[in-house]
């Protein structure tokens, strides 16, 4: 199990397999203002790949031309794997210029499946289904940082490192429940959700009846 650290883009010759878990890291949480600054990146098999995008001298925006991530993240026959895809999709759609799908996110599913709690964060997800303890102190960081501390690096990994774990927990919960058409269904919103998001639908309900 080893966390690397790249700089701008993903080096020549990874292979992540079908299904990838993503997440992602900004200076702030405001779609209009917050930018990218790292995508983390994990196989499901022990190992993180973290791509930084510093700014570049006098404050000129990072390079996100990223040309091996973006083919990644934007090939149809890999998923990819999310908690709360909503906010990532929409980073990736905005600084990247791409489309992440297919999708499957924990967050949704979590919410769909385990309506005995409103627990649905990533740290009680991983507690309840896997009996995995993570930290997120590191959660309130500057990510905008030219150079990341070891426990940033440390944080951001244990975001994507046991996404294909939960997915499978929660995949369980979804057959056995009959809900994964939903889920499903759900999932492939996404994308359009993240579109409204940065055109100035993120706090309106457009399907609510006033």
């Amino acid at each position: 199990m080893a966390n690397f650290l790249h700089i701008d883009d993903l080096p020549d010759g990874l292979a992540f397999g079908s299904a990838i878990a993503v997440d992602t890291e900004t200076t702030g949480l405001h779609p209009k203002r917050d930018r990218l600054c790292l995508v983390q990146l994990s196989a499901g098999d022990g190992d993180a790949h973290l791509v930084q995008f510093p700014r570049k001298k006098n404050g000129l925006q990072p390079d996100y031309s990223a040309p091996r991530l973006r083919k990644l993240l934007s090939d149809k026959k890999v998923e990819k794997i999310f908690h709360f895809g909503r906010f990532d999709i929409m980073v990736l759609l905005r600084d990247l210029e791409l489309e992440a799908s297919p999708v499957f996110c924990t967050k949704i599913a979590s919410k769909l499946v385990r309506t005995y709690t409103d627990r649905h964060g990533l740290r009680d997800i991983c507690s309840e289904l896997l009996g995995v303890s993570i930290s997120k102190e590191q959660q309130s960081s500057d990510w905008g940082s030219l150079k990341l501390s070891d426990a940033q690096i440390g944080y951001a990994a244990s975001d994507v490192l046991h996404l294909h774990a939960l997915r499978s927990k929660l995949q369980e919960m979804l057959l056995r429940e009959g809900r994964m058409d939903l889920a499903e269904a759900s999932f492939k919103y996404l994308p359009t959700r993240a579109a409204l998001d940065l055109s100035g639908w993120e706090n309106v309900d457009i399907f609510a009846h006033s």
